[in-house]
């Protein structure tokens, strides 16, 4: 591994921490109750279908993503 890897490995670090904590401290609770979710309940049987929590939290990568890529290949 060279030493071009070390910053990005604690900056995935990082955000990983500071994505735990969200979540730990429930700041991140509406995410999956969104509207566009499906959710269907049956006796025992549950089924949860995230459709719109999961398209929202891939626009949010997507655009950390390629400003990360912008700012990085200046």
């Amino acid at each position: 591994m060279t030493r071009d890897w070390g910053p990005w490995l604690v900056g995935g670090g990082l955000l990983l921490l500071g994505c735990g904590l969200l979540a730990w401290t429930g700041a991140l609770s509406w995410l999956g109750k969104l509207p566009g979710d499906i959710r269907v309940t049956s006796g025992t049987t549950r089924i949860y279908i995230p459709i719109t929590s999961m398209l929202l939290v891939s626009l949010v990568l997507n655009v950390i993503l390629w400003l990360l890529l912008s700012v990085f290949r200046r």
